[in-house]
């Protein structure tokens, strides 16, 4: 069971400053908007938190466009609205000056159809995030947890991340981190593995078959065998390489229930 509660907590804080911008080519006044900023939840998503970004750009943009579906740029590249903020953070500004705020593109014309799925509202998101949560509950406990949980706990773990509250999700999230019946490890890891445009993921057991506790670096090496030197970041930072598996699934996986690395 995940029990270290400092450490849920600290990794649920975790926040980012990010500073929209409307893109020039699309501002029909004379006079440029102001930037709008915002303090994001790390763990959270885009379109659970950009309403009033829209409310303040939307002025600034041509009648015929307000009601198009806002999207959002990093340095020339559209970000996808599905993955959880600080894994596009830690993605796509890695390697460069991380320099806070974090400077994002407002758009509301040419979306980008081959490159990110449109969004049209949060219901989406929370269907979504739900499909990888039992995901998750399949890969670590045949799915029986969350088949068992009532719709009001679904409703509950969803309005937790919604509304950034700590205390009302992990009293549902609690049970999709117990180990159940006499293991004391999940069947598999939920987790995903980021490179380039996409991720990879496969089955990982947090054990060998002799019932020694795999380690990060043993993930590693099943999902990159030809590699000799992989770099990781997670929640902004980078875990030591003997951190068992089964330690960070408890402690350090997105809301969804997934660990989600960044590879370098």
């Amino acid at each position: 069971m995940a029990n270290d509660r400092e450490i849920l907590r600290e990794v649920w804080e975790g926040k980012l400053p990010v500073c929209f911008k409307l893109h020039p080519d699309e501002v029909v006044e004379l006079q440029q908007p102001d930037p709008f900023y915002l303090m994001v939840p790390r763990l959270s998503y885009f379109p659970l938190v950009t309403d009033k970004v829209k409310k303040h750009f939307l002025k600034y943009v041509s009648n015929d466009k307000q009601d198009h579906e806002m999207w959002l740029e990093y340095n020339g590249q559209p970000m996808k609205w599905h993955f959880p903020i600080g894994v596009l953070y830690d993605f796509l500004v890695e390697g460069e000056t991380e320099t806070l705020p974090w400077i994002v593109m407002v758009h509301f014309d040419k979306f980008p159809e081959t490159q990110i799925y449109r969004f049209s509202n949060k219901e989406m998101v929370e269907s979504y995030f739900m499909a990888c949560l039992k995901e998750a509950d399949v890969l670590k406990h045949r799915g029986q947890i969350a088949a068992n949980m009532q719709k009001k706990d679904h409703n509950q773990l969803w309005l937790g991340l919604q509304n950034d509250k700590f205390d009302q999700f992990w009293a549902v999230n609690r049970k999709l981190m117990e180990v159940s019946g006499e293991s004391e490890h999940f069947k598999y890891i939920p987790f995903r593995c980021y490179l380039e445009d996409g991720y990879k993921q496969k089955l990982v057991r947090p054990v060998t078959d002799e019932g020694k506790r795999k380690t990060l670096q043993d993930l590693l090496k099943e999902m990159f065998p030809e590699k000799t030197m992989v770099n990781v970041k997670i929640h902004g930072m980078t875990p030591p390489l003997d951190t068992p598996l089964q330690w960070m699934s408890e402690h350090l996986s997105y809301p969804d229930n997934f660990l989600h690395l960044c590879i370098f």
